[in-house]
C-alpha cells in the first residue's frame, strides 16, 4: 500500500492530496464546506491565500487529524493550533489517572493502551499472559507482537481470522491518516507468515457475533473479544491519538480461569 508523504508542500498541494485521498471532487468539497469550487479551484492553485479560520474550516469537512490540520496550517503560513503533550507532563496528569484508573480496573482481563503507531504507551497486569515469553522488543509495537512469528501468533488458534481483522484495522486507519509510517507498518506486516487462509470479508458463522481472539495459554484454550475505547473530545495530539483497548472473556470458561488465576 503506497501512501504519498504529505510534508513538506504548499497550502494548495496538501489541499488537494487531501481532498483526492477522500475521494473528493472539489464540488463535494465546496457543498460540504459552502464555499464556491472556484475559491477550492484557486486555493489549490495558490492563487488565493487562505485565512486562518479557513484552513481549520477545511481540516473540519475533510475530517483530518488533529496532527494534519497542524500541517495543513505550517504550510499556509500561520502556527499550529494543536499542542502534542508528554503524557508524563502535569497538564496530562487528569488523562493519565483516568488512563490507569480503566487500566486497573480491568483486571484480571488484559487491556492496553497505543498510540497512533500501534506503540505500546501502558497496559495492566493482566496483558502479563498474553505476553508471558514474547521478546519485549516485539512488545513495543502491538500489531508486531501479535503476528510476528516469535511473538504471539504460534499462540493463536485463529490466525488467519485475527491477522485478516487486525490488518483490515491497519488498512482503514492508513486510509483516515496517509501516514507512511502506518504503510511502512503494513508492509512490513503482510510479511509475517501465516499457515491459515486469511479471509478477504467478515463473515459472520452460526451464532458469531464477533471476531474472538482465541489463544493457546497456560495450557488452555482462552477466548477473548475486544473494545477499543479513545478520548471523545481531544484538543491535543498526545490524546487524540490514543486508544484503549480492552480484552473480555468471550466464553464462560475463559472468565473463570482469569478469575481463579487472579485470586
Amino acid at each position: 500500500m503506497t501512501v504519498a508523504t504529505p510534508y513538506q508542500r504548499s497550502f494548495g498541494e496538501l489541499l488537494r492530496q487531501w481532498r483526492e485521498h477522500r475521494r473528493m471532487s472539489q464540488l463535494d468539497l465546496s457543498n460540504r464546506a459552502e464555499i464556491s469550487t472556484r475559491h477550492i479551484s484557486f486555493l489549490e492553485t495558490g492563487r488565493a491565500t487562505p485565512s486562518r479560520d479557513m484552513v481549520l474550516h477545511l481540516s473540519e469537512h475533510l475530517d483530518l487529524p488533529l496532527r494534519e490540520r497542524n500541517h495543513l496550517l505550517l504550510a499556509a503560513g500561520y502556527a499550529p493550533v494543536y499542542g502534542e503533550s508528554p503524557l508524563a507532563s502535569p497538564q496530562m496528569a487528569a488523562v493519565y489517572d483516568a488512563i490507569r484508573r480503566l487500566l486497573s480496573a480491568h483486571d484480571p482481563f488484559p487491556a492496553v493502551v497505543v498510540d497512533r503507531l500501534w506503540n505500546l504507551v501502558d497496559a495492566n497486569d493482566g496483558i502479563g499472559l498474553l505476553a508471558e515469553g514474547i521478546d519485549p522488543d516485539l512488545l513495543g509495537n502491538v500489531l508486531r507482537g501479535s503476528l510476528h512469528p516469535e511473538g504471539l501468533a504460534p499462540h493463536i488458534v485463529n490466525l488467519g481470522e485475527w491477522r485478516a481483522h487486525l490488518l483490515g484495522q491497519l488498512r482503514r486507519q492508513i486510509t483516515l491518516t496517509a501516514d507512511p509510517r502506518l504503510a511502512e507498518l503494513y508492509a512490513e506486516l503482510r510479511e509475517y507468515p501465516c499457515d491459515q487462509p486469511e479471509p478477504e470479508v467478515e463473515l459472520p458463522g452460526p451464532g458469531d457475533i464477533l471476531v474472538p481472539l482465541r489463544v493457546r495459554r497456560a495450557g488452555r484454550e482462552l477466548s477473548f473479544f475486544s473494545i477499543v475505547a479513545t478520548f471523545g473530545t481531544p484538543l491535543d495530539i498526545t490524546v487524540s491519538e490514543l486508544a484503549i483497548e480492552s480484552f473480555y472473556p468471550a466464553a464462560p470458561a475463559t472468565a473463570a480461569f482469569l478469575h481463579g488465576s487472579s485470586s
